[in-house]
């Protein structure tokens, strides 16, 4: 199939770069994994992104098979995604343009934004209908709820996701309680397919055996604990770092955000060290900084557990990361972590903004070295067995196949 990718803030070319910025995540790593294994399956790949530097090439090559565009909607610079919106009618235009000569098999669009120009796009073929399957990776009512009036979306956006939800061919949502959210907005439930996302069994693995088990200890003998998240206050590094206050024989390690040499200057690490000196373990705190998409799995391996605790969480790659590294999880019991994180068999779920529950299920874990290990296992093996991009890949492929047989039928 010829597939066009929509990802209109989210650029697969930065998930070689290092992510953990406010904008820079999880969603640039599934698009760019998506792409290249559907190019290594026999597909062709064009990725429509956002051009948002003056000096990028109108196209890259990403992988066999696979080709980044950049698109010029918008001032060629960094805007923050919830500012992206009047541009989305220039980039609804250019794939018009691009889809009346060259129309792709089907077009996935990425986030909410990308739906809308790839809907806008969709009849540019004078002959036919281009079928539209939409990944939201994120939804509004969600993100409402949990942050209230520090939601910076649009005023917009819940009532535009419900018509692209309507709008589209097919859904796909990343796990089974984003279903239950598409289904109360009145997005068709008969147009919904569940894929998850998928983990890189090539870069996150064990690691080699002679190399011990994972989970080496920390500075003073200290158990190790890694967060790796995008610093925004949704994703609840404080409530991690809170808890530490009652695990004085644990440190924490926190990765993502700015390069290292700009920390502070970045306005939610000055947060994060408050909150560290408030809870008394400024010293036990090591905020690292962004990390080199190769350096992860280090990182992840070097824990004796990996904490992960937003308050919602569309899907969340990091816990599948960590499992495939063999690596234990304690994480909050929302969104995509439910289906991921068998609590109790790979690692313990608890209620999000609870450093208390959080300290808890982490001594549990640390007190029981064979019951880590056996989780660590499990872990792997889970990742291994049902999260592989191969797997992924296909059964999007199969999503797309599906919409586009219905759009031939209903011409």
């Amino acid at each position: 199939m010829k597939i066009a990718m929509i990802s209109e803030h989210a650029s697969p070319l930065a998930a070689k770069g290092g992510l953990g910025g406010a904008d820079g995540g999880g969603q640039n790593v599934f698009v760019a994994e998506l792409a290249a294994e559907l190019g290594r399956q026999g597909h062709y790949v064009t990725v429509y992104t956002r051009r948002d530097a003056p000096a990028l090439p109108r196209r890259v090559r990403l992988a066999p098979g696979v080709t980044v565009e950049h698109v010029p909607a918008g001032p060629p610079e960094q805007v923050p995604k919830d500012d992206l919106l009047p541009w989305m009618v220039d980039f609804g235009r250019y794939l018009r343009d691009r889809w009346s000569t060259e129309p792709p098999d089907v077009a996935h669009a990425h986030f909410w934004m990308s739906g809308l120009a790839a809907l806008q796009a969709a009849d540019a073929a004078p002959e036919r209908h281009i079928p539209v399957v939409q990944t939201y990776h994120a939804l509004g009512t969600v993100k409402r709820r949990h942050q209230g009036d520090r939601d910076t979306s649009p005023a917009g956006r819940i009532r535009l996701e419900r018509a692209i939800g309507r709008g589209a061919d097919a859904i796909i949502a990343t796990c089974s309680d984003e279903v239950d959210e598409l289904t109360a907005m009145g997005v068709p439930g008969e147009r919904v397919s569940v894929v998850p996302c998928g983990v890189d069994l090539d870069l996150f693995g064990p690691g080699d055996p002679a190399d011990g088990p994972p989970g080496g200890a920390g500075r003073d003998g200290r158990h190790r604990l890694v967060v790796l998240s995008r610093l925004v206050e949704r994703k609840g590094v404080d409530t991690a770092i809170r808890a530490l206050a009652h695990l004085p024989d644990a440190e924490l390690a926190v990765a993502g955000g700015p390069p290292h040499g700009d920390l502070d200057a970045d306005p939610e690490i000055r947060r994060l060290r408050g909150v560290a000196a408030e809870a008394g373990v400024t010293d036990r705190v090591d905020f690292i900084g962004r990390v080199a998409r190769a350096d992860v799995a280090p990182l992840l391996r070097s824990a004796s557990l990996v904490v992960t605790l937003p308050w919602y969480e569309p899907f969340g790659m990091v816990p599948l990361e960590a499992m495939a590294c063999g690596v234990p999880i304690v994480a909050t019991s929302v969104g995509g972590h439910l289906d991921t994180v068998v609590d109790g068999g790979t690692g313990l779920l608890v209620p999000p903004r609870d450093p208390e529950a959080a300290a808890k299920a982490v001594r549990e874990l640390l007190d029981d070295p064979v019951r880590r290990a056996a989780m660590g296992i499990a872990s792997a093996d889970r990742a291994r067995t049902r999260y592989s991009w191969a797997r992924v890949a296909a059964d999007t492929a199969g999503v797309y196949r599906r919409a586009a047989e219905l759009c031939e039928v209903a011409a």
